[in-house]
């Protein structure tokens, strides 16, 4: 478009430059016509490519959980048929071994409230060893994505210190306590960070949750 638009303007300027110096330049108006469609390609093109940015990140975000979970399931079937008891150290330990590039959180709290930096991941398991959850925030989105995996129902009161995440007695939205396997976003800040205690004190209406595969972005 913007070449066809040139190839005019010249097409134009030559007919009116018959026996005048081949150098002269644009008229202003001419100038500003171009400028005019410069401007609209960029307004067109800058939020097509800040959307396919952010998706990107999003994406990769999502696929480090897979990742995780997959390597996750190993440890469990291995450890007979159970997570390590949390906070979760030694399962984030393991799969950080295994998976250095996924910048694994390995020094994560008995209260779940350290939070993982933009393109790593955070997990964490039930006391009782059935469940394991499994966080990373996705860079510049401010989407915190996560895992749930229940391998069967979590336990009664099953809660690490000073933050109750899996309760069997007083559900919370973001975690469940049932067997299943379930996956979930929802926006973070400083006042809410991507942390399983945050992710524990949130509304259901508040999160984007799924059985199945990851759902859209809230």
């Amino acid at each position: 478009m913007l070449s066809t638009v040139m190839n005019r303007l010249n097409d134009r300027r030559d007919a009116s430059l018959e026996g005048q110096e081949a150098d002269a330049g644009f008229t202003l108006i001419e100038l500003m016509v171009v400028l005019l469609i410069l401007a609209i390609l960029l307004a067109i093109a800058i939020p097509t490519f800040l959307g396919v940015t952010n998706s990107a990140n999003d994406r990769a975000a999502q696929a480090n959980l897979n990742t995780t979970y997959t390597d996750a399931k190993s440890i469990y079937e291995s450890n007979s048929q159970s997570y390590p008891a949390a906070p979760g150290t030694t399962l984030a330990s393991s799969i950080a071994a295994n998976e250095p590039s996924l910048g694994i959180l390995t020094t994560q709290n008995s209260a779940g409230t350290v939070t993982v930096t933009p393109g790593g991941v955070s997990i964490i398991a039930s006391q009782d060893g059935n469940g394991a959850l499994m966080m990373s925030p996705s860079k510049k989105t401010n989407e915190c994505w996560y895992i749930v995996d229940n391998t069967s129902a979590v336990a009664s009161d099953v809660a690490l210190t000073g933050v109750v995440l899996w309760n069997a007695t007083t559900p919370v939205a973001g975690i469940p306590v049932g067997a299943g396997v379930t996956y979930g976003v929802y926006k973070y800040s400083t006042a809410v960070p991507c942390t399983p205690a945050a992710l524990a004190g949130l509304a259901a209406g508040s999160l984007n949750t799924s059985a199945n595969s990851f759902p859209n972005a809230k």
